[in-house]
């Protein structure tokens, strides 16, 4: 096995993950503003059954980022592994658990459709029923997007120590990265204690994923790195190779 095969390997893995990182970024804007010009309204359930598909290509876009989360982990897991297979695993099972926090989030929000619709046609009595349920589930809503982004918050944390460990990416980026995961964890939790400090915890990682993502398609992974780590993986490949074959 040459060093060439592997490295055009990574290099196709880092111009994915870079091209995942800004839809992700893009989608998860575009998503949040399509929801929240209906949802954060006061009495969005009034609003909700006849802006119907606005929420519903909102919670899709959702759904789209929550499918680059999972992406990140399977993409990322052949990088990882051959430097550290505990954190590989590991960011591969935070990112999975990202994804279905914020799946079950998308969850929440599409429920208030048909409670919007009930909503409607509901007698005095029983739509203050309906506004508080549709309260409920938008609090959950919130709290599990909360975790979504703690989960999200460890990942990247174990990503970029990886990264900053094994120079795949410049230090300083690597650095960059561990802070900014380290401020939304840190947010995150502070938020669900209501701090208010949720929106503002997450934009030094937001900056980064962004930066990053131009990163990696333009440049992609630091050679030197994967050469050396190839370097060293070859010749326990050819052990392997050997006795299995005796």
């Amino acid at each position: 096995m040459t060093s060439n095969a592997p490295m055009n390997r990574y290099r196709s893995t880092a111009a994915v993950v870079g091209s995942i990182y800004l839809a992700g970024f893009v989608v998860g804007i575009g998503g949040d503003t399509l929801l929240q010009s209906i949802l954060g309204a006061p009495n969005h359930l009034a609003l909700v059954a006849a802006n119907s598909l606005t929420v519903t290509i909102g919670a899709l876009l959702w759904l789209i980022a929550v499918v680059g989360d999972a992406a990140h982990g399977v993409l990322l897991y052949p990088v990882l592994k051959p430097h550290n297979e505990r954190i590989a695993v590991g960011y591969l099972a935070a990112r999975i658990m990202d994804a279905l926090f914020i799946a079950v989030m998308v969850l929440f929000v599409l429920l208030q459709i048909p409670l919007g619709s009930e909503y409607l046609n509901a007698a005095t009595a029983d739509a203050a029923e309906l506004q508080a349920l549709s309260n409920v589930l938008m609090q959950a809503k919130f709290y599990v997007y909360d975790m979504g982004m703690i989960t999200l918050g460890i990942s990247g944390i174990l990503l970029c120590y990886t990264l900053y460990r094994t120079k795949l990416l410049p230090r300083w980026l690597a650095v960059w990265g561990l802070v900014g995961y380290a401020i939304i964890f840190c947010g995150m939790v502070s938020e669900i204690m209501e701090s208010g400090l949720g929106l503002a915890s997450s934009i030094p990682g937001g900056l980064w994923e962004v930066f990053v993502g131009v990163w990696l398609i333009v440049k992609g992974f630091n050679a030197p790195a994967l050469v050396a780590e190839t370097a060293k993986s070859e010749p326990k490949m050819r052990d392997e190779m050997s006795l299995s074959a005796t």
